[in-house]
């Protein structure tokens, strides 16, 4: 088998001891042009991989964004909740005094100690 160093990019180029005119016969292995499709594929399944993982990647780096917008959300409800129920319980606790207050004051709610008063 005779090879032949090609200038372009320095690879062999196996030549075919069949006739000239055989259409790639039994003697020839593989051209250049076949070597570079079979090259060209295996750059293309690396690159549908590499594709697939950038997806892969990109799609769970969306669902953390997601999912960290999610919680900033639910810690600021979380804060207004906190803050609304401070203040309810203040109000209540002011309602709270109102009412004991109108208690002490009125005379329906005051205790009468009328067995001491009639003996």
């Amino acid at each position: 088998m005779e090879g032949e160093v090609d200038d372009d990019d320095g690879t062999f180029t196996n030549i075919s001891l069949a006739d000239d005119s055989a259409d790639c016969g039994p003697a020839a292995l593989y051209s250049k042009e076949s070597n570079e499709a079979f090259i060209m594929n295996c750059d293309l399944e690396g690159d549908m991989e590499n594709q697939v993982e950038m997806e892969e990647k990109t799609r769970l780096i969306n669902q953390v964004l997601e999912l960290q917008h999610t919680l900033e959300d639910l810690s600021a409800r979380v804060d207004a909740v906190k803050e609304e129920n401070l203040k309810l319980k203040s109000e209540n606790q002011v309602l709270g005094q109102y009412i004991e207050n109108l208690m002490s004051a009125s005379s329906v709610f005051q205790t009468t100690d009328t067995k001491g008063k009639r003996k």
